[in-house]
């Protein structure tokens, strides 16, 4: 009957009365139902009792799938076309006032709209790239579904990688968006900017 270590899951050899990878005692007798459960349960919390998010029963990352991501776009989208509009309305109302006077108003209709989609980009890289940087590790609509960014290994990605994961979302759809389709068919789950900035969405 195989025993396994309860504090870190490792298998013990036959006969040992202490695990060879940790040193904890091991227990004498128990049914192999008991030793795998505690297999699976030091896998799940990383051997520290809490469980690891992102993290399946069997230790694996668990990818977020095409689906998922579409709907989690769907709600960013929304929520930052939201924010958006409370930003650049005023700001563009009180650029309109000040150059009344001093311009047309086709000049004044230009300038604004102008000024309209450099805040545009500018919110819109912000939201994405603060928020998959930050502690949550996600958008507010990846983080409602259950999503994170994550670098290859799983951890917490800084400024600077979320930065080339955002830019290469153009390269995405340069392609016909097929750097995004190609989330359905990696193995991973990653669409083209995914690979090229070394990140995956996982689920919790």
């Amino acid at each position: 009957m195989d025993v396994f270590c309860t504090q870190c899951g490792a298998q013990a050899a036959e006969g040992a009365r202490y695990c060879g990878k940790c040193g904890a005692p091991l227990a004498s007798g128990g049914s192999s139902a008991t030793n795998e459960q505690a297999v699976s349960s030091a896998s799940y919390t990383g051997g520290a009792g809490v469980p690891d998010p992102g993290v399946s029963d069997a230790g694996e990352l668990r990818y977020a799938g095409f689906w998922y991501r579409v709907l989690a776009w769907v709600i960013d989208y929304v929520l930052s076309l939201i924010v958006t509009l409370f930003i650049v309305l005023p700001i563009g109302f009180l650029y309109g006032l000040m150059m009344i006077g001093s311009a047309t108003g086709t000049e004044i209709e230009a300038s604004a709209e102008g000024l309209g989609h450099i805040l545009g980009i500018l919110i819109a890289w912000l939201y994405w790239t603060v928020f998959e940087s930050s502690g949550w590790q996600a958008t507010p609509g990846k983080r409602m579904l259950g999503l994170r960014v994550t670098d290859a290994e799983g951890n917490r990605i800084g400024f600077g990688r979320a930065n080339a994961r955002y830019w290469s979302k153009i390269l995405s759809a340069l392609i016909l968006f097929i750097g995004f389709l190609m989330v359905a068919f990696t193995r991973r789950k990653q669409g083209l900017h995914d690979l090229i900035a070394s990140t995956l969405v996982l689920r919790r």
